[in-house]
């Protein structure tokens, strides 16, 4: 059986350095363990956010349109209704790319 060299504790990838004087030393972590950069905008990821919220937006519509006697205007509601719901969804998707 092999057996490993006995270390002090660490998992793979997760490395930390020393930096400064040796008395209350800091940590300073490896690129690897640093925050993920801002994402950037996706237009195709935008669309589909829209279209979708959207066409939620006019089958909940024509359901509710249904119910009362009139699917077409329960969808047309519903697209009224989405059109602004889906422009609040990719706001609220990519709010740090807007501002």
């Amino acid at each position: 059986m092999h057996e490993r060299e006995a270390r002090p504790f660490t998992q793979d990838g997760l490395h930390c350095y020393k930096v400064g004087s040796s008395e209350g030393s800091n940590l300073l972590f490896s690129p690897r363990m640093q925050a993920a950069s801002r994402s950037s905008f996706q237009p195709v990821e935008a669309g589909a956010i829209l279209a979708g919220t959207t066409g939620m937006c006019a089958a909940g519509g024509a359901l509710v349109g249904w119910g009362f006697g009139s699917t077409g205007l329960g969808v047309l509601g519903g697209v009224i209704v989405g059109i602004p719901a889906g422009v609040f969804a990719v706001y609220r998707r990519f709010k740090g790319y807007f501002s």
